[in-house]
C-alpha cells in the first residue's frame, strides 16, 4: 500500500537555484576532468571487471545497462576509443538501439573493494569487425558486437557515495528475502509457468550461452 505524502512544491528549475542550496563547485572539480584515457584511466580500465552503460533514445527516455566480465574485458584501441563486448543475453539490445537513435553515452566503471569508480562519456557506434571481437573472446566465445566509445570526458569520482553505502563491507550486505529474476519476471510479465520451470530454463541459459 502506498504511503500517503504531501505535494511537492520546492521544485528547482534553473542552475542559479541549485548553486544556491548545493554552492559552486571549485576549480579542483572542474579541471580534472580529462578529455583523454591517462595512464590512471587505463590502469583503472585493465582492473574493472564491472562497467555501467547509460544511454537515451531520441524520445528521452533512458536506459541503464551493466556489463561484466573477467577484469580488463573493455578492450582499449587508444587513448580516446574503447570497445565494450556484448555476450549472449536477453536480446533487448537496449543500449544498440539506443545508441542508432542518440550515441551519446555515459560509463561508470566499478572495482570491487575500491571506493572511486572511474567515469566516462563519449560517443558509440555499433561495430561488428571479426579482429576487434575476436580480440575480446573468453574462453575461445568470440562476442557478436562491440559497443566502440570515442572517450570524450574521463575523470575518477571521489570515493563518498562507497563510503556512505558501505558498499563493499560484506556485514552490511542483505539480499535474502528479495525476488529473484524468475520471480520477477513471472510477476511481471504475468507469466502461466512456474518459478521452477524459468529458473531451470535460465540455468541452461547460464550454461549453454555465456561462454
Amino acid at each position: 500500500m502506498e504511503a500517503a505524502h504531501p505535494e511537492l512544491r520546492e521544485i528547482l528549475a534553473t542552475e542559479a537555484e541549485i548553486e544556491a542550496v548545493l554552492g559552486k563547485p571549485n576549480s579542483r572539480m572542474l579541471t580534472k576532468v580529462i578529455a583523454t584515457l591517462d595512464d590512471i584511466c587505463l590502469a583503472f580500465i585493465a582492473r574493472s571487471p564491472f562497467v555501467i552503460v547509460a544511454s537515451c533514445d531520441a524520445a528521452g527516455q533512458v536506459d541503464v545497462s551493466p556489463k561484466g566480465d573477467p577484469a580488463g574485458f573493455v578492450y582499449v584501441l587508444d587513448r580516446q576509443t574503447i570497445a565494450i563486448p556484448e555476450r549472449p543475453g536477453n536480446r533487448r539490445a537496449d543500449t544498440f538501439r539506443n545508441v542508432l537513435q542518440n550515441p551519446k553515452v555515459g560509463l561508470i566503471f566499478i572495482i570491487p573493494g575500491k571506493g572511486e569508480t572511474l567515469r566516462v562519456s563519449g560517443t558509440a557506434r555499433i561495430a561488428r569487425d571479426a579482429w576487434l571481437r575476436e580480440r575480446m573472446a573468453v574462453a575461445e566465445r568470440v562476442p557478436d558486437l562491440a559497443l566502440v566509445v570515442k572517450v570524450e570526458e574521463a575523470f575518477v569520482h571521489c570515493t563518498k557515495c562507497m563510503v556512505r553505502s558501505r558498499m563493499w563491507q560484506p556485514d552490511t550486505w542483505n539480499p535474502g528475502g528479495l525476488a529473484s529474476s524468475p520471480e520477477a519476471v513471472i510477476a511481471h510479465g504475468r507469466l502461466d509457468m512456474s518459478v521452477a520451470e524459468l529458473q531451470a530454463l535460465s540455468e541452461n541459459d547460464i550454461r549453454t550461452r555465456l561462454y
